[in-house]
């Protein structure tokens, strides 16, 4: 009989509404099944969702329906990273206001999600720029500050003189600001700091306890916390230098004390003490600090700069030879926030200092060779040697490992005395800052504290919170409107009475996505949570999104989550017990015109031919031919987007979910392409066209798993691939469920076939019928609408949605045969396949007529055969 098509455009709204009106998501908290809470990191609401978003929420989508079937209470909700410069950019541009612009595109982007059929509990929805949200987030900050994890602190910007605005360090690009283009100017600020490195500790040791996370996340942010041992060492100024250096001595941290013989200068920060009373006597020095100011501050930028200094012409004295003298430089790639603000440079065992040694003309002395080196030929000419090894050229050190002439060093400088104190101290240094959370910016959440001349910093009182942004604010000059807006800013102080005003700085907006996963638990609770709540459902089971999240949200919401301990909203460290980070979406890049300077062109203006395995593309309008470029992240800016809405029109969300989750592993890109996509639309068309088609005799007869005879292979590879299927879910591994689905679809196709005919007996018929049952089950995940439409005319009760996952048979996915190793007299010369049950006599019988035992044998009889029943068969010649 003929089939309709499956049409996704009417299936798929119709189970969208049946699971809306049936709040089938919604997740109650009193539900005493054992909990799994699955969370995708949450979007920032641009206004459109884009193949990146579809994969992300298809992924978690998967986990959270097949735990659901798994008889779990699953907590699977959403929300929006909604405060940020891209809302108040957008109102500079187009004179509308922050709020408006924001949640217009959630109002967009929540459609589009919920368009791909996501199960997610709606009712928990919230958007960080939502008054209750920033309430309760401000009721944090206070608690914090009274914890004494929050700080004011002078600190050294990045500002954008035209912006006049704060901008952070991956937000400077060759010294200029990233929106503006203006040279950004180092400033002093009072900044609002959250204390993280008092847990730098624990935040390190406790990445060992995480082992649901994956090597290279933990390994970034061990590398972040960056805990070294080293020596806090002080370099004696030169006689002839104080008056100049304005001090007598520097200070130097290191963790290579034990390549002090290769040292050849000192080089200091910009902003270091010495280094200003050199410039206050000095024009040059000066123009050369400022111009340090002006480039960038992260260790990306610094790595990546010329490495250029100003010799201020001062010298220090070797700690281990005062008569050895060393120049001292202001340098661009040291900072005082790093260390102490000053470093010595030894050019053999560093790459940075033999580029600046290269640079200056200073001396480069190896000092660590491989222990396998020769003192006498070993040098250093392009590449510094940074690996462990054998001293040489050291003095008292030569022939002693790196770590004997680390111990050696440091206990003879911590015994020697430089005034009256040991000229070195071991200590434990950690490479991360605690976090400055001040944006000099309206759209994000208000710091709770109001300014006094009488009483100082004041505290917003509980009881008067929230801090409300106010509606009423312009954008048509630069800066932060808060700070013009009067009837805001300026307010009673809540102590004494007196005039005050607010803090018009705003926090930062990865603050608001580090707690975030703790509110979704009770989004209704008045405090920032429940906290029986919280621990009820923390840690986050799984936790879905970018790898360019790995470093700072993933250890800003670990300090959150300490934070909120010590405030006693939580009473856990760990927030994401698994984190899983999904590779991006690729597309080809296509150019009209020549090279370079061509115009990018969008996939959806084009055709692509295929003629003797060379592909070309055209211009649908015009028939020109275009150049098929790289394969590349997609991006607005080269035209390689496919929007998921034109996707999810003409094939619908299943297809574009299932392809999503089939091309690649999930942690790898995915390469989109059209015909991948197509190729998951026929696997959907196709389900449906087999399954509708044996419906009408399916759904009289009650579905059974064969035991024996001729249906008895449809119900093995049915369990084998709920069993193998099962796993994969389990382990995240998408692309493998879907390869394997796709062989049991195959081998449904010719008995489906067959039930439509009516050529089968009622057995065979219900082996097959509950052999597609497992197949709708192990498809709903992925494809849940597609799996509903099956399930309903298939004549079955409830929804797949609701139903449990199913029970592969023991005795069903067991391997009948089994291999067995065969060895003539100790080693072995074959292999054995043989049913599991086989006696002895059959075995035997089997194993004499393998080649390798007739050769062997050479027509004689064997002396013994040995049989370990299903282990290995001896075989004595």
């Amino acid at each position: 009989m003929a089939t309709e098509r499956y049409n996704p455009r009417d299936a798929e709204p119709r189970w969208q509404k049946k699971w809306a009106e049936d709040k089938t998501f919604e997740t109650d908290n009193n539900d005493t099944r054992e909990k799994y809470y699955v969370l995708e990191m949450f979007p920032y609401p641009s206004g459109r969702i884009h193949m990146g978003h579809v994969r992300n929420y298809a992924m978690g989508d998967v986990v959270a329906r097949y735990k659901r079937a798994r008889g779990y209470n699953v907590l699977h909700p959403m929300g929006w990273d909604a405060f940020g410069m891209p809302a108040e950019n957008a109102a500079m541009q187009n004179k509308v206001h922050p709020k408006e612009w924001t949640y217009q595109n959630i109002a967009s982007m929540r459609t589009q999600l919920k368009s791909m059929g996501l199960s997610l509990d709606w009712s928990r929805e919230f958007a960080t720029c939502d008054v209750d949200y920033y309430h309760r987030q401000q009721y944090l900050f206070l608690d914090m500050m009274e914890k004494g994890l929050v700080y004011r602190k002078q600190s050294k910007v990045n500002w954008d003189p035209i912006d006049q605005t704060v901008l952070a360090n991956e937000q400077v690009i060759d010294g200029r600001g990233w929106r503006s283009g203006a040279l950004v100017e180092q400033r002093e600020l009072t900044q609002w700091f959250f204390k993280i490195t008092d847990f730098a500790e624990d935040l390190l040791e406790a990445l060992d306890g995480l082992d649901q996370w994956p090597e290279k996340v933990r390994l970034m942010q061990k590398n972040w916390i960056g805990r070294s041992e080293g020596l806090t060492i002080r370099w004696d100024v030169s006689e002839a230098s104080r008056a100049a250096a304005g001090c007598s001595e520097i200070e130097v941290y290191t963790t290579r004390p034990d390549t002090l013989f290769g040292a050849s200068f000192l080089a200091i920060s910009a902003d270091h003490p010495v280094a200003k009373a050199v410039a206050a006597t000095n024009a040059a020095a000066a123009e050369f600090a400022d111009e340090c100011r002006r480039q960038g501050t992260s260790l990306a930028a610094l790595e990546t700069a010329e490495k250029k200094g100003f010799n201020t012409g001062l010298t220090v004295k070797h700690p281990l030879d005062p008569s050895w003298q060393l120049p001292v430089y202001i340098a661009n790639f040291v900072l005082m926030d790093y260390g102490t603000g000053a470093i010595f440079g030894c050019p053999s065992g560093d790459q940075r200092d033999l580029d600046f040694a290269r640079k200056y003309g200073l001396p480069v002395v190896p000092v660590v060779m491989p222990k396998d080196g020769d003192a006498a030929t070993f040098s250093v000419d392009v590449d510094a040697y940074v690996g462990d090894g054998v001293m040489i050229n050291s003095r008292f050190l030569d022939g002693l490992s790196t770590d004997e002439a680390f111990d050696k060093v440091a206990t003879l400088l911590s015994e020697q005395t430089l005034g009256n104190a040991s000229q070195a101290a071991r200590k434990v240094n950690f490479r991360l800052r605690d976090w400055g959370i001040s944006r000099q910016r309206y759209w994000g959440c208000p710091i709770p504290v109001i300014h006094c001349e009488v009483c100082g910093v004041v505290p917003v009182p509980k009881k008067d919170l929230p801090v409300k942004l106010p509606d009423d604010v312009t954008f048509d000059v630069p800066g932060n409107p808060l700070d013009r807006h009067a009837s805001w800013r300026h307010v009673a102080c809540p102590q004494c009475g007196h005039d005050a005003r607010r803090e018009t700085d705003t926090m930062d907006t990865f603050v608001d996505s580090s707690w975030y996963f703790a509110r979704f638990t009770a989004p209704w609770e008045d405090r920032p949570t429940d906290p029986k709540m919280a621990d009820h459902w923390l840690p986050v089971d799984q936790y879905i999104g970018g790898i360019e999240h790995a470093i700072l949200h993933l250890l800003y919401s670990r300090f959150f989550t300490r934070a909120m301990r010590a405030t006693g909203h939580v009473s856990l460290s760990e927030p994401f017990k698994g984190l899983f980070t999904q590779g991006m979406v690729v597309h080809e890049t296509y150019r009209l015109g020549q090279g370079q300077n061509g115009q990018w062109v969008a996939p959806a203006e084009i055709r692509i031919d295929e003629i003797d395995g060379t592909r070309k593309a055209y211009m649908l309008a015009s028939g020109e031919e275009v150049s098929i470029g790289s394969i590349e992240k997609m991006s607005k800016s080269k035209k390689n987007v496919v929007d998921p809405d034109d996707i999810i029109a003409s094939y619908g969300a299943d297809t574009a979910r299932f392809f999503v989750l089939s091309d690649s592993p999930p942690d790898r890109d995915v390469i989109w392409s059209e015909a991948g996509v197509e190729g998951s639309h026929r696997f959907v068309q196709r389900v449906w066209r087999l399954l509708s088609e044996a419906a009408p005799l399916l759904k009289t007869i009650e579905p059974n798993p064969a035991k024996e005879g001729e249906a008895l292979p449809i119900s093995q590879i049915a369990h084998k691939t709920l069993q193998a299927v099962q796993a994969d879910y389990d382990k995240l591994s998408f692309n493998k469920a879907v390869a394997r689905i796709y062989e049991f679809v195959n081998a449904l196709a010719a008995p489906l076939t067959a039930v439509a005919g009516a050529q089968k007996d009622d057995a065979y018929v219900a082996a097959v019928r509950e052999a597609v049952h497992i197949l709708i089950k192990l498809i709903a995940p992925m494809t849940p609408h597609l799996a509903e439409e099956c399930w309903s005319a298939l004549g079955n009760e409830g929804i797949v949605a609701q139903s449990a996952w199913p029970v592969f048979d023991l005795a069903l996915v067991a391997d009948n045969d089994v291999l067995m190793p065969v060895q003539i007299n100790g080693k072995k010369r074959a292999e054995l396949t043989i049913a599991r049950d086989a006696d002895q006599n059959a075995i035997q019988q089997a194993v004499l007529q393998l080649e390798a035992v007739q050769t062997a044998l050479a027509g004689g009889q064997p002396k013994k055969i040995i049989i370990v029943p299903q282990r290995i068969i001896n075989i004595v010649v």
